[in-house]
């Protein structure tokens, strides 16, 4: 690849700031530019590894591998470097359209949102990666930054405790309507406007892992009790993989059961679940982001641990979860008294 103008990254922007340009006088349009940048492998022009000078004499190394960190460290500062340098090109990617803004004055009246999906361990810990290792702070507190032209409120940064499910209701309430009874996020609106809080708590996590609960302060990471970390199933009327259909084996024992609240009266398939990492193996975490925002020094505090799960046994309930996740993980089905 010649030139940063044929990465596709740089393409996938300029696609979107040709919209902007066709209709940047219109009115009620939306556009998404989604990049899979940053991103494995880190490949960059030049002039962007220029911005991060180093020595290095090592393999070719821009891929790490999910997993404890083997890697020396030359070879993990080098690897850091390169991530920098692809990040930088994003920035330059996100000023593009931060330019259109102030070319066609667009501040005045459209609303920006910017986020990503997670988060990558690079090194931190002893970890590359995601999805494998206890769900740290470098991988699920993502960036987000909205503009709201309604308010003006600029340069702030809010502690308020949000999520992805926020970002729907938000642009739904932006303009005018009303979201479907389904919709579990907050319009953020208010948030930005007078800094109310958007929730007391939130649940968050991968399908087979810990169950994790953070309050904003504490991030709480439960462990199932059993080593084989069951029972464990999937629902699904969509039965595939990521890269391929459940097979024989897995199917030979699936049965029909009665619908969730969110699924509109449809039955679903159960399907019983396996996970490629046991998170039995990774204990229970309790830690204090105010003590310690690396999370380096898990705390024991049996009245901080009853908060959370209380916390998550509400969140549980409201989102209608299966009935056995409870017994995995050894809470409360039924609200005490």
């Amino acid at each position: 690849m010649d030139t940063e103008e044929k990465h596709p990254q740089t393409v996938t922007f300029s696609h979107g700031l040709e919209f902007i340009e066709r209709n940047h006088d219109e009115d009620d349009w939306f556009l998404q530019i989604e990049a899979f940048d940053p991103h494995e492998p880190y490949f960059t022009q030049q002039k962007y590894k220029d911005l991060y000078p180093h020595q290095y004499s090592g393999k070719h190394f821009d891929w790490p591998d999910y997993g404890k960190v083997n890697e020396n460290a030359e070879e993990v500062d080098h690897v850091v470097k390169e991530y920098a340098a692809l990040l930088s090109m994003c920035d330059h990617s996100l000023g593009r359209v931060l330019d259109a803004f102030d070319r066609y004055d667009l501040w005045k009246d459209t609303m920006l949102i910017v986020n990503t999906d997670h988060g990558f361990m690079l090194g931190e810990k002893e970890w590359w990666g995601k999805n494998i290792q206890p769900l740290y702070n470098e991988i699920v507190n993502i960036p987000l930054f909205i503009w709201d032209p309604r308010y003006n409120v600029k340069n702030e940064r809010s502690d308020a405790l949000v999520q992805t499910i926020d970002i729907a209701p938000t642009l739904l309430d932006y303009f005018g309507l009303e979201p479907t009874p389904d919709v579990e996020g907050t319009p953020l609106g208010e948030v930005i406007r007078s800094k109310v809080k958007a929730r007391e708590a939130a649940l968050f996590g991968i399908h087979g892992g810990q169950l994790n609960c953070t309050d904003g302060r504490y991030v709480y990471m439960r462990a199932p009790v059993t080593a084989n970390n069951e029972p464990l199933f999937e629902y699904t009327l969509f039965p595939t993989h990521m890269n391929r259909r459940f097979n024989i084996e897995e199917l030979s024992n699936m049965e029909l059961v009665a619908p969730f609240r969110f699924t509109k009266g449809c039955q679903v398939l159960k399907i019983k679940a396996n996970t490629l990492v046991n998170p039995y193996l990774q204990d229970t975490l309790l830690f204090d982001l105010e003590k310690d925002p690396e999370q380096l020094h898990p705390i024991q505090d049996p009245d901080i641990e009853a908060l959370m799960v209380n916390h998550m046994a509400a969140l549980m309930r409201k989102h209608d979860a299966p009935s056995e996740q409870y017994e995995r993980f050894d809470i409360a089905h039924k609200e005490e008294k």
